[in-house]
């Protein structure tokens, strides 16, 4: 319920930008997907009691294909508000050689287990751009992350789950480089560590301008981060293949 809500507010987010744009701004909708490839992703919980499991090494896992969704407006070609839907769910399965306590649940080894992990993210960006040409642009702001995260082991007679949502704030920075008249280089992404945990989502890629309204780009983001304290020891990283797509509407 709480992740369909979630959905439900976005959908509306996104439809409100377009919808409601000044007239001094120019609204934007950007489109992204491609092949995504679990790295490393250590679980324990809770995290001062349970069993340490990774659900890469220790589980099987397939690489997906994922999407993301982004709309918002730039303001006098220097203000950029927007809103992101970053969906992500991964289903390991396999079996271990050793017992899992896990939120109260105790897997005997050997059992047979599917796995979930699911980390859903809802973000909206405030970002100024210091420099703005058509050769370079450089900015920095502001993202309110919200996690909608659920961790879940499944065997024959046992299930557990751990669900969490939470507020995270990040660093927000973009920097595109037009080296020449239709090709450039962007590296952009939101990132942050703290003594809580950590968390960055970067991205580096080729772009082509097939005209003033719509941009193609080619690349590699990383997704990566976590956090240990008694109630859940989590650190994972993602590989994604991106292929997107960004318009600006007249």
């Amino acid at each position: 319920m709480k992740h369909r809500l979630l959905s439900l507010v976005t959908v509306f987010s996104i439809a409100f930008f377009i919808h409601t744009t000044p007239s001094n701004a120019q609204a934007f909708i950007d489109v992204e997907t491609g092949a995504l490839f679990p790295g490393y992703n250590d679980v324990r919980i809770p995290g001062d009691a349970g069993t340490l499991v990774s659900l890469t090494s220790d589980l099987d896992v397939n690489s997906s294909v994922f999407y993301r969704i982004r709309a918002g407006y730039t303001i006098n070609s220097k203000h950029t508000i927007s809103v992101l839907y970053a969906p992500l769910t991964v289903k390991p399965s396999g079996s271990v050689n050793f017992p899992i306590a896990f939120e109260g649940e105790l897997f005997p080894a050997n059992t047979l287990l599917d796995a979930s992990y699911k980390f859903n993210s809802y973000r909206i960006t405030y970002r100024y751009d210091f420099v703005r040409n058509p050769k370079f642009q450089f900015g920095l702001g502001l993202t309110g992350k919200i996690r909608d995260a659920e961790i879940e082991l499944v065997s024959d007679n046992l299930s557990a789950k751990k669900e969490n949502v939470g507020f995270v704030p990040l660093i927000n920075f973009r920097l595109h480089w037009a080296f020449h008249e239709k090709i450039g280089l962007l590296f952009q992404g939101d990132a942050l560590a703290a003594k809580q945990g950590r968390a960055e989502d970067v991205m580096l890629a080729g772009t082509y301008k097939f005209s003033d309204q719509a941009v193609m780009r080619l690349g590699y983001r990383i997704l990566e981060g976590g956090a240990d304290n008694d109630e859940v020891y989590n650190f994972s990283l993602f590989h994604y293949a991106t292929l997107g797509v960004s318009y600006t509407f007249k």
